[in-house]
């Protein structure tokens, strides 16, 4: 079967046009491809640089609500202590030796006491002390720092075998303990707190309950709620937060994560504890 002239002129045609066309359409394709590449590297920018700065932010009210306590710690407890050492070393003149050297005793080990608050109030300045001792120990310290203020009662309990989540997922863990702690104090009422941090294979839960007044459901979405920001810092971190309440019933905190889950990290990768 023979191709007429004009048959071969279409083929001819169609062939130049394909030839022609061909490299229009991958020029297009890779155009595309390029632009959506460029979109999703300066998406990627941006989630980095918001987790950063929240991370900052954290970093900096850590800091704060660290300074406030410290402030209160040294004008409730150390300025009273020395207070006392000075009365105490103001020994009379008719004191015997025996009455002088206990006095002089009792001033030495208040003063030891002192510099052993200082030592522990000094760690807490920076965050960093939570990178060197862990979640666990550095809630332990607060809690016992917080008990003996007589605040408020805090229970600490751990389960399962601790171990480490990861320098930023601590480090906002905390934070949301201590906005969990504010709260507790400023709003709720609250005379004790009783904190779980429960470790199994492949999760880790941190629950946070108090015995204050609670609060209505509906006061979780109102905006610049310390609430919602604690919402906010969980999903930050790759962590569920599911927060209960009701009037008379206190407030739970349940902050959910597995630790396999990846979650973006502030030097540009994805950070996983597993």
């Amino acid at each position: 079967m023979q191709i007429s002239t004009k048959e071969t002129v279409q083929l001819i045609v169609t062939a130049t046009l394909i030839f022609l066309l061909a490299p229009a359409f991958v020029l297009i394709y890779v155009n595309l491809y390029n632009q959506r590449k460029k979109r999703h590297i300066e998406e990627k920018a941006l989630l980095e640089s918001h987790f950063q700065q929240e991370l900052l932010k954290t970093q900096v009210e850590m800091q704060e609500q660290t300074l406030n306590h410290i402030s209160r710690e040294i004008h409730d407890n150390v300025t009273q202590v020395l207070s006392f050492v000075k009365l105490n070393l103001a020994i009379p003149a008719k004191a015997t030796p025996e009455q002088a050297e206990q006095k002089i005793s009792e001033s030495r080990n208040l003063v030891a006491q002192v510099i052993n608050d200082l030592r522990d109030l000094s760690k807490s300045l920076s965050y960093e002390h939570i990178m060197q001792l862990g979640l666990v120990q550095t809630m332990e310290i607060e809690a016992d720092r917080i008990n003996k203020s007589g605040i408020i009662k805090i229970d600490l309990a751990i389960g399962g075998d601790a171990r480490n989540l990861g320098e930023q997922r601590e480090l906002v863990l905390f934070r949301i303990f201590q906005e969990a702690l504010n709260n507790a104090l400023k709003h709720s009422g609250a005379k004790q707190l009783k904190i779980n941090l429960d470790y199994f294979d492949h999760l880790f839960n941190l629950t946070i309950q108090d015995n204050g007044v609670g609060f209505p459901a509906g006061k979780l979405n109102k905006s610049g709620s310390g609430l919602r920001n604690m919402v906010n810092r969980a999903a930050l971190i790759g962590a569920d937060a599911v927060i209960d309440s009701a009037p008379g019933k206190g407030c739970c905190i349940k902050i959910t994560i597995d630790p396999l889950t990846q979650y973006t990290h502030a030097n540009g990768n994805h950070d996983s504890t597993g």
